[in-house]
């Protein structure tokens, strides 16, 4: 049986709201610590970029300086 078949003589609202919700609540904290894996992945990624970047900008900084002496 497909679940085209199953929904058919369903209403519109077991469809649209029912389903998702009870799916929100099985499934809601898997996808709250999925959601919470990549912003946190995406926030340190952000971090080390700033990093790198700072890191760079300072040697560079320092080389540039050292050079006129």
């Amino acid at each position: 049986m497909a679940v085209q078949e199953i929904f058919a003589g369903m209403p519109w609202w077991v469809k649209w709201v029912a389903v998702p919700l009870i799916v929100l609540v099985v499934f809601g904290g898997l996808i709250a610590s999925v959601v919470g894996f990549v912003i946190g992945l995406l926030f340190k990624v952000l971090v080390a970029v700033v990093l790198v970047g700072g890191l760079i900008f300072v040697v560079r900084k320092f080389m540039s300086s050292s050079r006129d002496w």
